[in-house]
C-alpha cells in the first residue's frame, strides 16, 4: 500500500495577512501617509523624497505579485488588496497635488470616474462568472500613469543631460502632465474594451446550452484589473 502525499496546509486569513507578497502590500498602503506628508509641503528635497517613496511603492507592486506566483501564495486577500493599494497611493498623489497647481481637476474626476466603473463593472464580471483579462490598453495606461506622477511629484525644473545630449532646463511638472494625459487616452480606450468584452461574456453565456453530466469543470480565475 502506497503512503499517500501529504496535503498542503489549508490557507487562513492569518497566513494570507502574513505571507511575504501581502506583507509588501500592506507596507504599500503603510507608506502611503508618509508619501502625502512629503508632499505636504513641497520642496524639491521633499519631491525628491516622495518620488523615491512612490517608486518603491511601484517596484513593491511589480515584486508582490511576481512572488505570489513564484512562491504559490497567491491569495484572495491579495488579489483584493493588490489593486486597492495601486489605487490608493495614485489617488493620493492626484488628490494632494491638486491644490498646488500641478494636475488639472477634471483629469482627478476621469481617473476617478473611470477606476470605479471598471471596479463595479469587474464586480458584476465576477459574479456573473465572467472572465475577461486585462489587455495592452490597461498595462499601457499603468506604464504611463506612474511615470507620468513621478515626474509631477517631482514637480520643478532640473538641468538635464540623456545620453550625453545636454536637453538644457526640463520642467518635469510638464513632462507629467503630458504622460498623464497620454495615459488617459488609454484608460478611457481598455474601459471601452472591458464592457465590450463583458458584454460579449454574458451574451455568450446566456446562449450557452446547459452543460450535460461529466466532470466538474475547473473554477474560473478572478478577473484581473489595470
Amino acid at each position: 500500500m502506497r503512503p499517500q502525499a501529504s496535503l498542503p496546509p489549508p490557507q487562513t486569513l492569518a497566513t494570507d495577512v502574513l505571507n511575504i507578497p501581502n506583507v509588501l502590500t500592506f507596507g504599500r498602503i503603510c507608506a502611503i501617509p508618509f508619501f502625502v506628508w512629503l508632499l505636504d509641503n513641497p520642496t524639491p528635497r521633499r519631491g525628491f523624497w516622495a518620488c523615491i517613496v512612490f517608486t518603491a511603492a511601484a517596484v513593491t507592486d511589480l515584486l508582490d505579485g511576481y512572488l505570489a506566483r513564484k512562491l504559490g501564495v497567491v491569495s484572495v486577500l491579495g488579489k483584493f488588496l493588490d489593486p486597492l493599494a495601486d489605487k490608493l497611493i495614485v489617488m493620493a498623489a492626484l488628490v494632494w497635488m491638486l491644490p498646488m497647481g500641478r494636475i488639472a481637476p477634471w483629469v482627478v474626476v476621469l481617473v476617478l470616474a473611470r477606476d470605479i466603473g471598471v471596479t463595479a463593472l469587474r464586480s458584476v464580471a465576477a459574479s456573473e462568472g465572467v472572465i475577461i483579462s486585462a489587455g495592452r490598453e490597461g498595462k499601457t495606461k499603468t506604464a504611463l500613469q506612474m511615470i507620468g506622477i513621478v515626474a509631477l511629484v517631482l514637480g520643478y525644473p532640473y538641468h538635464m543631460v540623456y545620453a550625453g545630449i545636454d536637453m538644457g532646463v526640463v520642467d518635469m511638472v510638464h513632462v507629467g502632465r503630458t504622460l498623464v494625459y497620454l495615459s488617459l487616452l488609454f484608460s478611457l480606450a481598455s474601459a471601452a474594451q472591458y464592457a465590450r468584452l463583458f458584454s460579449a461574456a454574458v451574451e455568450a453565456k446566456q446562449h450557452k446550452p446547459p452543460a450535460g453530466p461529466g466532470p466538474a469543470d475547473e473554477g474560473p480565475p478572478l478577473l484581473e484589473e489595470r
